[in-house]
């Protein structure tokens, strides 16, 4: 009948009990807020809170959501249905003081039927309260998150998620489209009804439709089977994203009682160990980014343009696939990767019965797993981006007996209710064996504590014992033990994922020659090494890194410390301000990172080289963290200055055997290619400001170059926006990024300072960040220092008309840019193009 946008007219606050309220608590004030919603992004951060350097110094809370709306008395008789596709987390939903529904999983999409509890011709009060506290080992957030839709259905109705499409039988000449449709009643007699099935592209002409009488009881449900053919079908792919269009519509009596419509893709998936994975009959290999939940500056709200942008700039740099890391993804971001190209493996839990923090999902999963794998499949079944499934993450359970019947009960309810695609796990083998690990540990401790490496993190988690055994990572994985270990695992699922596991790939090759492997996530540092295996074995099909882009908490995971100041912090953490793990080939902004461009020259997608160089301020410093996370400290700039005449190291990247360096056209060095590293050329300068220019050559003939120009002494502001007009609803923002530069466009990348960013007209300012690792700064008070001379101004419309942004830095003319907002290109009650009324 309908689907809103129920977003709209919220407000939040931190929830105090009557009962507190009754021993002296003060009840804070209710704030006005728009979904998708971060309660805790703009929290004060402190270095004693709960978790600490895990989820960034964020504090915990508990926080309460409501919202009043009219229903009128026409309601009456009609169904009404709350859509959230995420609440973080222990949601609890009431209306009108009554409980109408609850979801303790922070990540799967939930309905909750609210028509018991209207009053009609009345106003309606729907509240949510959620919290978070301790039970996740990075920034999580807490609100309503994701969007919220109110749905409404007439008495004979399509089910919610009751129509399906598949297609399962396609080549060249035809598709076989089959529509199946769940029809209740809910009245009091029985209906005689028509079902129509219309099928579209994605510009509206129809292609065919079917049509199928049938007589549903009163209180009954059943369930209408169409089948269709369309000629000459458009596949999706990543390269091609084709879409079509199914219309389902209900008729009794002439009269429409429900339509739904749904967005999917033709698109075929094979996977086996001989010809690796092969989409719509055509060899693919995963080039794949591991994804966190957060959107930087905007905390966890998933607000659609931001899930958009990411996708966008994933897809910019090479990639072709993201894992969501380690929850089912929203769908706004599915909508992005199914309209943009880009493969998804989706993500169902990161703990299952064992916990990995105090008060986490794993509390819940033996009451909840089964509602929240089909949860995650519902919100799944239309997006042609899904390949496949993962049921979970580094799982300790994984190298026991039941961790194997775990698994197996896990496939089974995935493949009973969607056959059409693989199932995997990532799993770690070091984990796996984690008991054996922890039981060497102590016994070498209590053999000899001297043993132990000095530089070695402690009281960091898994993280930190995975830094401490690096080296011996690889041969842990490889080891009999694992392989006996996790081979009941492994063998339950159509795909083997595995976690920092290359060791694995060949000798797998030998043991289990039917295996199919993929790299479900892998340290950044060896790219070069991985990829070279995953190119040359067929059985591996993939890599993904941890991680595409840059996120809040597990500080410092990829942050290079030096011997001078590692003592601020413990383990892999610098401590308190750290804000990020900065480990992302993307920056929490979305900037490109030198390691990005080293991915896309060993991937073969670029073949001009890049320049990246080492700050003059650290040469010669020691090194005293550097997990396998952590990049080279470089930055691509060539303004250092201040440090003219002192001696600064460079790489190039490139895919050629020489590099030449030249300064102002002189010719510096021409040194070898992969003496260091693959893909690496490095130089010892010493630094002068000018132009600096490297060439790649291959077989003697030049085949790309790259310049860095040193900027000038004046500063100027500059501002980009990544598009001039946006719509006037919940998912559109403004993305803007703010530099400072010279006359000539140059980013001056030292000397950060503040900037102050003011938002007039149609629109608010709702995050401002910067892509700085180590900070206490705020994201919502309109005041930040730049980092490496950038920042990022995230800009929601409010209303059509005009958005004038202003921007001030001490010693730089204010500049003022302005942003058009048109109205929603579809206003009201609308249909979804993700298979809901």
């Amino acid at each position: 009948m309908s689907r809103e946008d129920f977003n709209q007219n919220w407000s939040y606050r931190r929830k105090v009990t009557p009962f507190q309220e009754l021993g002296g608590s003060q009840v804070p004030a209710w704030t006005p807020v728009t979904l998708p919603h971060d309660a805790l992004i703009e929290a004060d951060r402190h270095p004693d809170v709960p978790g600490g350097h895990t989820n960034g110094y964020f504090p915990d809370g508990a926080f309460e959501y409501r919202k009043t709306f009219p229903v009128p008395e026409d309601e009456r008789g009609t169904l009404a249905y709350l859509e959230f596709d995420g609440v973080y987390r222990d949601a609890v939903v009431t209306v009108n003081g009554a409980l109408a529904g609850r979801h303790p999983y922070g990540y799967s999409r939930f309905v909750v039927r609210i028509d018991p509890f209207l009053r009609f011709d009345a106003e309606n009060e729907v509240t949510v309260a959620c919290r978070s506290h301790l039970d996740s080992r990075w920034y999580t957030g807490c609100g309503i998150y994701r969007d919220v839709h109110l749905i409404r259905k007439n008495p004979v109705h399509l089910a919610v998620d009751g129509v399906r499409v598949t297609t399962p039988d396609v080549d060249d000449e035809f598709a076989l489209v089959e529509v199946t449709a769940q029809v209740d009643n809910a009245g009091t007699v029985a209906a005689a009804i028509t079902v129509e099935a219309t099928l579209t592209g994605e510009a509206g002409a129809e292609i065919t439709r079917a049509t199928t009488p049938m007589t549903v009881l009163p209180g009954g449900s059943d369930t209408a089977r169409l089948r269709m053919l369309i000629q000459r079908p458009r596949r999706w792919s990543a390269e091609t994203p084709h879409r079509y269009i199914a219309r389902v519509a209900v008729s009794s009596g002439g009269r429409r009682s429900d339509e739904v419509e749904v967005s999917f893709g033709i698109r075929t998936v094979q996977v086996d160990s001989r010809r690796g994975l092969r989409i719509n009959g055509n060899p693919v290999k995963l080039r794949g980014a591991c994804l966190h939940a957060d959107n930087g500056p905007l905390g966890a709200a998933a607000i659609g343009r931001a899930e958009e942008r990411k996708i966008e700039l994933l897809k910019a740099a090479g990639f072709n696939a993201v894992r969501s890391s380690h929850h089912p993804a929203g769908s706004s971001l599915l909508d992005a990767c199914d309209r943009l190209g880009m493969y998804v493996i989706d993500e169902a839990f990161d703990m299952w019965i064992q916990g990995k923090s105090d008060f986490d999902y794993s509390a819940d999963f033996p009451q909840w797993w089964e509602r929240d794998l089909a949860a995650m499949v519902a919100k799944d079944f239309h997006h042609p981006s899904v390949l496949a499934y993962s049921i979970g993450n580094e799982n300790p359970e994984t190298g026991t007996p039941d961790g194997g019947r775990w698994t197996r009960r896990m496939v089974r309810v995935l493949r009973d209710l969607d056959p059409t695609r693989p199932v995997t796990n990532g799993i770690n083998g070091f984990v796996s064996a984690l008991d054996l690990v922890l039981d060497g540990m102590r016994q070498q401790r209590t053999a000899s504590t001297e043993s132990a490496p000095t530089d070695a993190p402690t009281g960091a988690g898994v993280n930190g014992m995975m830094h401490q055994f690096s080296e011996l990572m690889g041969q842990i994985t490889a080891s009999p033990a694992v392989t006996e270990r996790t081979q009941e695992s492994f063998a339950a699922l159509d795909i083997a994922g595995m976690n920092y596991g290359e060791s694995r790939y060949e000798l797998d090759e030998k043991l289990f020659p039917d295996r199919v492997v993929l790299g479900t996530e892998t340290w950044p540092t060896v790219i070069d090494r991985n990829w070279a295996l995953v190119q040359r074995l067929p059985h591996v099909i993939g890599d993904f890194t941890w991680t595409g882009l840059d996120y809040l908490g597990e500080t410092g995971i990829g942050l290079i410390r030096y011997a001078d100041t590692a003592n601020e912090g413990t383990g892999f953490s610098p401590g308190y301000p750290g804000l990020t793990a900065n480990c992302g080939d993307l920056d929490l902004t979305g900037h490109r990172r030198p390691v990005s461009y080293y991915r896309e020259i060993v991937f073969g997608l670029r073949t001009d080289p890049w320049i990246a160089v080492q700050p003059p301020r650290n040469h010669g410093r020691t090194i005293a963290v550097a997990t396998p996370w952590a990049w080279s400290d470089t930055v691509a700039s060539w303004s250092w200055p201040g440090h003219e005449g002192d001696p600064v190291h460079v790489e190039v990247y490139a895919d050629g055997d020489e590099v030449e360096l030249l300064l102002d056209g002189e010719v510096l060095a021409r040194n070898l290619i992969g003496t260091e590293r693959a893909f690496r050329a490095d130089f010892e300068l010493t630094y002068r400001p000018g132009e600096l220019t490297a060439v790649a050559y291959r077989s003697g003939e030049p085949i790309g170059r790259t310049v860095l120009t040193s900027a000038g002494p004046e500063s100027r502001l500059a501002l980009t926006s990544d598009r001039d007009v946006v719509r006037a609803d919940t998912a559109d923002l403004a993305f803007i990024e703010i530099a400072v530069t010279d006359d000539a466009g140059v980013v001056q990348t030292g000397g950060e300072r503040e900037i102050r960013v003011r938002v007039d007209g149609a629109g608010e300012l709702q995050g401002l960040g910067s892509a700085a690792p180590v900070t206490a700064e705020n994201f919502g008070t309109g005041r930040r220092h730049t980092f490496e001379g950038r920042a990022l101004a995230i800009v929601r419309p409010t209303a059509p008309g005009k958005i004038t942004v202003t921007v001030e830095a001490d010693a730089c003319t204010p500049v003022t840019m302005t942003v058009g907002v048109v109205p929603p290109a579809v206003a009201g009650r609308c249909s979804s193009s993700r298979g809901r009324p």
